[in-house]
C-alpha cells in the first residue's frame, strides 16, 4: 500500500501514505484532507482502528483548520510574509508585491463567495509565498549554516504541505515555502533541524543532542510549538 484515498462521512477525504521511515501511524488534519502516514506493511484494519480511536479529536481538529474565506477582512501577518486585500475602483484584480509584503487590490464587484475566485486567490497567495521564499529562505539557511559550521550541498524550495523540510543523505535540503507563515524562531528551528541532519540523518538521541545544542536546549519546546502550526492559510 503506497497511497490510498477514501472518504469518511464525518471526516471527509482521507489520504493514506506509506512511508518506509515511519515507525507508527501518524494522523494529520489538513483543510483539504486527513493525511495518515503508515509504516510499510500496515494493514487497513490498523488504520481504521486509529481513526476510530482519535475520531473525536480529529473532528475537533478538522473544524479548527477549516479554511477561512479570503475577502477584504482576510490578512496574513507573519514576520516574513504579510498579505492584505483592499478594495479598488478598477474592474480587474491587481497585485502589488514587495519583499515580505503582498497587497491584492480587488474590484468593487468581487464576489468572494465564488469558489473559483477563492481558488484563484489562493493560487495568487501561493505564488507570492514561493517568490518570497526563494529570496528569504536561502539567505537564512546560509547564515545558520556558516554560523554553526554545518555545510549542505544544495537547497530547493517546494510546495510541500506535509513536511516543513527534509534533508537527504547527500546533504540536499528541501524547504517548503509555507515556512514563511511561521514565526521567525520556528523558521530558524526548522532550518536548524535540517542542518542537524547533515551530521546525523536519523532522529536518534545523538541527533536530538545536536539539535539541542543548536537551540540552546530548547529543541523539544520548539518541536512542541511547531505542532500548533499548519501550512494552511
Amino acid at each position: 500500500m503506497v497511497e490510498k484515498e477514501f472518504s469518511d462521512k464525518e471526516l471527509g477525504k482521507i489520504i493514506i501514505r506509506e512511508n518506509v521511515r515511519a515507525r507508527r501511524i501518524v494522523l494529520r488534519t489538513r483543510p483539504e484532507a486527513l493525511y495518515i502516514t503508515v509504516p510499510r506493511g500496515a494493514e487497513m484494519k490498523e488504520v481504521h482502528t486509529a481513526i476510530e480511536k482519535f475520531r473525536v479529536k480529529l473532528l475537533h481538529s478538522k473544524k479548527k483548520v477549516e479554511r477561512k474565506r479570503i475577502n477584504l477582512d482576510y490578512k496574513i501577518d507573519a514576520e516574513f510574509f504579510k498579505l492584505s486585500l483592499v478594495s479598488g475602483k478598477q474592474n480587474n484584480f491587481l497585485a502589488h508585491s514587495e519583499l515580505g509584503e503582498t497587497k491584492i487590490i480587488c474590484p468593487p464587484t468581487a464576489d468572494f463567495e465564488d469558489e473559483e475566485l477563492q481558488a484563484w486567490l489562493r493560487k495568487v497567495i501561493e505564488e507570492a509565498l514561493r517568490k518570497n521564499a526563494k529570496i528569504i529562505l536561502p539567505s537564512l539557511i546560509d547564515s545558520l549554516s556558516k554560523q554553526h559550521k554545518l555545510p549542505y550541498e544544495s537547497l530547493k524550495i517546494n510546495s510541500s504541505q506535509g513536511r516543513w523540510g527534509s534533508c537527504s543523505s547527500s546533504k540536499n535540503i528541501n524547504l517548503s515555502y509555507y515556512l514563511l507563515l511561521l514565526p521567525s524562531h520556528l523558521v530558524d528551528y526548522v532550518l536548524l533541524h535540517e542542518l542537524a541532519h547533515t551530521k546525523e540523518m536519523n532522529h536518534s538521541d545523538k541527533f536530538w543532542a545536536i539539535l539541542d545544542q543548536l537551540t540552546q536546549g530548547k529543541s523539544m519546546e520548539l518541536r512542541g510549538a511547531l505542532k500548533n502550526h499548519t501550512t494552511d492559510f
